[in-house]
């Protein structure tokens, strides 16, 4: 059975298209939404000095790529084994800075180490890219909604997928920054651990690299089966 003349024959699979766009772009949604929280909150590091002898409060700290919490937890009991300040959920009077990464030589009070500044630029600009390339393949893919615009789809799985990249480089950068920070003599921090803004930020490039990889194969035009469909598909000429 054939297709009338100058008729465009649909697949079952090229009319789920669709669908499928939709559904990757919800996935993608949630991708966003975590690389904004992790951006945007100071929770992706919890430093704390070691505590040799049982005091009623310590003090902890926990930053993110703007903002510096120190925080007086107020001790309730040590147990025998812990040696650390906390947990940072604990009670306790809070202080929160901003740092100064674009005022030149001024830090801030915790990093006495001169490349921590150095690193949380990096990590922050970094993050700001992938925040910019997330928002303009949303822009796009929302556009693509309109009739005739699926070439849209293209771009927008690239942006997606460089904003996976940008936010897993700026995962490391302060990574590093963590590591470098606590292995220094200079500093009082000798525990840490890293929380859930750093565990939102990770999820974000997981959801965002796949899901813009998918959305990348779902735009891609379908390879014809059988040699005379790309004929059979072709509008006829007037």
């Amino acid at each position: 059975r054939h297709a009338p003349p100058g008729a465009p024959v649909r697949s079952g699979m090229e009319g789920s298209k669709p669908l499928k766009v939709r559904l990757t772009f919800s996935v993608i949604l949630v991708g966003v939404s975590l690389l904004f929280a992790a951006v945007v909150t100071d929770h992706w590091a919890v430093l704390s000095p070691r505590v040799e002898k049982y005091n009623s409060t310590c003090e902890a700290a926990h930053f993110g790529l703007w903002r510096l919490c120190t925080k007086r937890i107020f001790m309730l009991e040590q147990g025998p084994k812990e040696k650390s300040c906390g947990p940072i959920s604990l009670p306790g009077e809070r202080n929160c800075s901003y740092f100064k990464h674009f005022t030149p030589g001024q830090s801030s009070e915790i990093f006495e180490v001169t490349t921590q500044k150095e690193y949380s630029i990096s990590a922050a600009a970094i993050a700001i890219f992938s925040v910019g390339f997330a928002i303009i393949g949303t822009i796009c893919v929302l556009l693509s909604f309109r009739k005739k615009r699926d070439y849209l789809l293209k771009p927008a799985s690239m942006f997606y997928t460089f904003a996976g990249l940008c936010i897993i480089i700026s995962v490391e950068v302060m990574r590093q920054s963590v590591k470098r920070m606590i292995d220094s003599e200079d500093t009082v921090w000798i525990e840490y651990s890293y929380s859930w803004s750093f565990a939102c930020a990770c999820a974000s490039f997981v959801l965002l690299f796949i899901c813009g990889i998918t959305l990348l194969l779902i735009a891609l035009p379908r390879f014809p089966q059988n040699p005379w469909e790309t004929c059979m598909d072709a509008e006829p000429e007037h």
